[in-house]
């Protein structure tokens, strides 16, 4: 178990990846064909689906890896750059290509029935930088205990998505198109310097040289 500073830690990184403000314009178009009571259900659904990807990536993560034979170091690098290029486009106010491609953009304005679980939790919100922040972070930690402190981050976060979702008009009228961009530059400073941390622990891990007193 970590220290509750290091779970808060945490649970701001995945905010920070996920970015609930900053997608609010994006659930916005994808649901202004919807009806009230139709756009609160595909923001409950794309919450509930977020944070069940989050639990899973928690629970199952490091059996993926081992069953691949990847090593943690190298997820950690790995992981590490492509939360670099996330911030450094959310940085420039706008969206990763992990997290949506126009060829999904263009699928969810023609699909007819709800977007909550694809393109909205899967991969705009719990997409790969989200659940490999969520696999290193479950490897620094043992027991039951830290598990079901992260199952419950998950779940918070999902909390946190519904919320932001259920006032995306309120909150798009109030914070507007600048206001937005300037949540999602601050959340990629945060998200850089994560990304920094995860590279940097991957590579003392490979190559120890380098971290080695001289």
């Amino acid at each position: 178990m970590l220290s509750w500073t290091m779970y808060l830690k945490i649970l701001t990184a995945l905010l920070a990846i996920i970015d609930p403000i900053g997608s609010v314009p994006i659930f916005i178009s994808m649901t202004d064909h919807q009806e009230r009571k139709e756009r609160y259900r595909t923001a409950y659904v794309a919450a509930i689906t977020a944070a069940a990807v989050l639990a899973g990536a928690c629970l199952f993560g490091d059996a993926v890896l081992r069953l691949f034979g990847v090593t943690l170091a190298s997820f950690r690098v790995g992981g590490g750059i492509l939360l670099l290029l996330m911030a450094i486009t959310m940085f420039h106010a706008q969206y990763s290509r992990s997290s949506r491609t126009p060829e999904e953009v263009i699928e969810a304005g023609e699909r007819s029935g709800g977007v909550g679980v694809v393109p909205l939790a899967i991969p705009l919100l719990s997409g790969p930088g989200a659940i490999s922040t969520m696999i290193i972070y479950t490897s620094q930690g043992e027991g039951p205990v830290h598990s079901a402190i992260l199952v419950g981050g998950s779940i918070l976060v999902g909390a946190i998505i519904w919320v932001s979702f259920r006032l995306a008009i309120p909150i798009g009228n109030r914070l507007g198109r600048t206001g937005i961009n300037i949540v999602r530059r601050l959340m990629s400073l945060l998200l850089a310097a994560i990304a920094v941390e995860f590279i940097a622990g991957g590579m003392g891990e490979l190559f120890p040289a380098l971290i080695a007193p001289r």
